[in-house]
């Protein structure tokens, strides 16, 4: 008997659909009619011990404790599951051959893994379990999947890649959760301070965006336009760029701040001749943004339809379990396999037919065009979240599934549309011994950007975003036709006040935005170094989960559409060592993990070094009192004193961030 062991029923039930028929369905199980047998975890079946396993005194929080290090570490069932683990123990002393068929990511390789582990699969039962990867939970993508199983030993790494990610989060949290708790009591605080090597920094970054924000000073700055004109009387407009001269009375973002040197420009410049000394004209091309990965579109559906990190999670969920519109949604790919493309046509062909309205007055997609999304290089246990071969019916979806739908079809069909392209002019003109620059635009075909149609909606893929910010307002203007060495006449200068801005509050997309780029936010200029643009702050799978833990705990609060941190949030990460505060050290985490899953490092080589830098944090923590934290008052469902019991305590040490 092969035995299927799924992430979860909705999975196993698509897995079982297309084994033989008839089907006897079990208690936690379908059987085949070959004999072969289906059943399923529901998410993890197994948890870390709580401190209390390994030694009955640690049921009391105490400082002296502290760190608690496991020198074996236990797994425990879940009460809630504890059923759904003993039926998998039957029918795994029955099965010859064990399938692990757990979400194709890093936290459903794990999931199965250790449920094989702690029913004691060893030997050739083992070494022979095979892994299937779905990513489509319709009868035909899962029937591909079956005849494209793997060895499960090829997916060693990513397990342990987890697992080292399971019992860091453990040690991290569960022991600087107890210490600054602890100290807090010390000042007064009667809550819990949840500390955790995601969530804590993430918290960080909002309080440090809050407190520039209250800290921010305008001031003024200047800026200069040429209002020029040809001999044949046509106009337009160019700025002033200061030369390194001016650079004294400048900021670091090259601002003039003196008044007197912008006004002189202007007088300088005024019914004054002029002189084009260089025309660059460019055709360039834009390809279409690639299709998505979680974290890309939760950006662009907060940004367009104001929705959070977990509504677009959830309704992703959906479309992919009950729906079956999408491919599996915690994906942080945004590539396709090769092989995949031979079924382009099929997808393209379901969705103008559920969703004709992404092509209305629009050039037909050519299934052709294979654009850059397509490589294996960039895939390994799942891709980037792509429509079904299914038909959607739209009037079936509610508003939020629908709107989600059709962004990720939208973006899908982009890679089956030419490059955008457009003509770029930049022009340097010459005016009384200062430079003036402008640049114009132009476009000449629409290409994929068909797609966005012509209405105000606009498109807020990251790439378009990026590009849009980045225009120069006088990129908008027509420019006449110049030459090198023409003449031109400079009219009344334009002297323009502005004032320096304050940064924004975060967002949902700009939270999420910093998450998957959190290079961008790294102290250490060492470690910036070594990160990636696309090196991240937690996963795909979990990002959205610790944004709302923060708002749970009321570390964070809304305020319209901006998040802002609370007396709490602001106390807690003022107590805190800077390096609990910042992404450096779990940014570094996350990339070895990722090394871990590529097999490029050990777990040994990654648990030592965090077990020894915890010792030197819970020193830190009892050396120094969180004063921040004097006189803020704990909300009043943060703390109980059952909290303290072996009951509460291990509701709260048992997060993960």
């Amino acid at each position: 008997m092969i035995l299927y062991i799924a992430e979860k029923p909705s999975l196993g039930r698509a897995i079982a659909d297309v084994l033989p028929k008839p089907h006897k369905k079990g208690d936690g199980h379908i059987m085949a009619a070959n004999g072969d047998c289906v059943s399923w975890c529901i998410g993890h079946l197994l948890e870390q011990a709580e401190p209390d396993s390994y030694d009955a005194d640690y049921k009391s929080w105490k400082f002296e404790h502290l760190p608690i290090i496991p020198e074996k570490w236990k797994m425990k069932p879940k009460p809630k599951t504890r059923s759904q683990l003993t039926v998998l123990r039957g029918l795994v002393k029955k099965a010859s051959r064990l399938v692990n068929a757990g979400d194709p990511d890093r936290e459903g390789q794990l999931l199965v893994d250790e449920v094989i582990a702690h029913l004691g699969v060893k030997g050739e039962k083992l070494n022979s379990t095979q892994r299937l990867l779905i990513s489509d939970l319709n009868p035909q993508a899962v029937k591909r999947a079956l005849g494209q199983m793997r060895s499960n030993r090829e997916f060693i790494p990513l397990s342990t890649s987890a697992l080292a990610r399971s019992r860091a989060d453990w040690l991290y949290g569960m022991n600087m959760t107890r210490a600054y708790t602890l100290q807090g009591r010390k000042v007064g605080y009667q809550g819990v301070l949840s500390v955790g090597r995601v969530q804590t920094p993430l918290l960080g970054l909002v309080v440090r965006r809050d407190e520039e924000i209250a800290n921010f000073v305008s001031k003024p700055f200047y800026e200069v336009l040429a209002n020029l004109t040809t001999d044949q009387n046509e106009s337009f407009k160019a700025k002033w760029h200061p030369s390194e001269a001016c650079q004294p009375y400048m900021d670091e973002e090259g601002r003039v701040l003196a008044k007197g040197l912008a006004q002189n420009v202007v007088d300088r410049i005024t019914e004054q001749p002029a002189e084009v000394t260089q025309v660059l004209a460019k055709d360039k091309q834009q390809n279409a943004p690639l299709p998505y990965s979680l974290s890309s579109l939760q950006i662009d559906a907060a940004k367009r339809y104001g929705l959070s990190a977990k509504e677009v999670l959830d309704t992703c969920q959906a479309l992919y379990e009950r729906h079956k519109l999408i491919t599996y949604p915690r994906s942080d790919s945004r590539y396709l396999p090769v092989e995949q493309f031979s079924q382009a046509h099929q997808v393209i062909k379901a969705v103008v037919s559920g969703a004709a309205e992404l092509i209305d007055r629009c050039d037909k997609p050519d299934p052709k065009i294979k654009s850059k999304a397509w490589n294996d290089s960039k895939v390994d246990a799942h891709h980037a979240i792509i429509p079904t071969e299914k038909t959607a019916n739209l009037s079936s979806l509610n508003q939020r599934e629908k709107q989600i739908y059709l962004q990720v079809a939208r973006q899908y069909l982009g890679q089956f549309y030419p490059p955008y392209l457009y003509s770029e002019t930049e022009v340097q003109i010459l005016i009384q011994g200062g430079l003036f620059k402008t640049k114009a635009k132009q476009e000449r075909a629409l290409g994929w950007k068909q797609l966005l149609g012509r209405s105000s909606e606009k498109s807020v893929s990251k790439a378009d975003s990026r590009d849009s910010n980045e225009e120069d307002e006088l990129a908008k203007q027509s420019l006449p036709l110049l030459k090198k060495g023409q003449g031109l006449q400079s009219g009344q200068g334009e002297l323009i006040e502005k004032n320096t801005q304050p940064p924004k509050h975060f967002t949902d997309a700009t939270l999420l935005g910093a998450m998957t780029g959190i290079n961008r936010y790294v102290i250490d200029p060492e470690i910036r170094k070594i990160l990636k643009d696309t090196d991240g702050l937690g996963t795909e799978a979990t990002r959205a989960g610790i944004i709302e833990l923060l708002f749970k705990r009321t570390f964070l609060v809304r305020q319209g559409k901006s998040i802002l941190a609370t007396d709490v949030g602001s106390g807690l990460i003022n107590s805190l060592p800077m390096s609990a505060t910042t992404p450096d050290m779990t940014a570094l985490w996350e990339r070895n993990l990722d090394a871990i899953s590529r097999k490029e490092a050990r777990y040994a080589n990654f648990m030592s070094p965090l077990e020894d830098s915890l010792k030197g944090l819970i020193a830190q923590a009892g050396a120094q009192l969180p004063t921040s934290l004097q006189g803020v008052k704990a909300p009043q469902s943060s703390f109980k004193k059952r909290r303290y019991t072996k009951k509460k305590s291990t509701k709260t040490t048992s997060k993960r961030a």
